[in-house]
């Protein structure tokens, strides 16, 4: 199908509303997708991470990274560089699944870079130093032999258990 005018919501913003397959990659229009994340939602700290984990667990790290982005442009300044540290780790891993090596470890490395700071207050029990080490891991992985990775199978544990 031909479009010859964006997808635009009520407000008219530009709005992609192609199905998108459980990576977030585009689908033709009319194919069958994933459901995408709602936008906008407001969860408490607590309920932002039990579903991001469950997405990155169901292997779907790039619905985990729109959960996370929400937390990320609705939570307290203070806090804006955990929760986009943790959707850049989401998204490296979106990448590293999908094959874009050099895109996974940057935004891996990003990521990494911007949660490290938390460390010590350990914001909402989220196991920062398991979760650099995790991206470093990865990073280093992607670097090194640049194949695509299991989403689910190498999906992070966001709190330690």
């Amino acid at each position: 199908m031909t479009r010859t005018s964006r997808d635009r919501d009520d407000e008219g913003r530009a709005r992609n509303v192609r199905p998108r397959d459980g990576l977030g990659r585009p689908l033709p229009y009319g194919e069958e997708g994933v459901d995408r994340q709602p936008e906008g939602v407001v969860r408490t700290p607590d309920g932002t991470l039990t579903e991001a984990q469950r997405l990155l667990d169901a292997g779907m790290p790039f619905h985990a990274h729109e959960v996370l982005e929400d937390a990320w442009k609705s939570g307290p300044d203070e806090e804006r560089g955990l929760w986009r540290g943790l959707a850049q780790l989401a998204v490296g891993l979106t990448h590293a699944a999908r094959g874009n090596a050099t895109g996974g470890a940057a935004l891996l490395a990003r990521g990494a870079e911007s949660i490290a700071p938390y460390e010590a207050g350990r914001p909402y029990a989220v196991d920062i130093a398991g979760l650099t080490r995790w991206a470093a891991a990865l990073r280093d992985e992607l670097l090194r032999d640049g194949t695509p990775v299991p989403a689910a199978g190498r999906a992070p544990r966001l709190r330690a258990d």
